[in-house]
């Protein structure tokens, strides 16, 4: 792995760090962390009152660079990846589903961008 490489996966955990804490000050329960699927993984899932939240956290230099990098191909991976993770968990299927980004940036509280995208609507940019 380069050094690029292990800044970027530094930056990466540090920001789904904060991520968490800024979740769980808002009153979010965790309930994963790095979920891994065979679809891919899911950087959090979280509960809030009667939603199950999966959450995409980018860490980027600007706020609009941390949007202009989950495009279309990576939101359904994270669906994919969310109904995998929620299949075998029946006590969670009667619960709303929502997909969040948490974008954090150098010097600036994370931005929580909630329901950032809806499954199957390609029409519909990020919020």
């Amino acid at each position: 792995m380069t050094r690029a490489r292990r800044q970027a996966e530094a930056r990466g955990r540090w920001a789904e760090w904060l991520a968490m804490a800024w979740l769980v000050a808002k009153g979010y329960r965790l309930l994963d962390h790095r979920a891994r699927t065979a679809a891919g993984e899911i950087d959090l899932v979280a509960r809030r009152g009667e939603y199950l939240v999966f959450i995409e956290v980018k860490a980027r230099a600007t706020r609009a660079e941390a949007l202009d990098s989950i495009g279309p191909r990576q939101r359904g991976r994270i669906t994919r990846a969310a109904s995998i993770w929620r299949a075998p968990r029946s006590s969670l299927h009667h619960l709303h589903l929502r997909y969040d980004l948490v974008l954090v940036v150098p010097g600036r509280w994370p931005q929580h961008r909630r329901a950032a995208w809806v499954p199957g609507d390609s029409a519909r940019d990020l919020l």
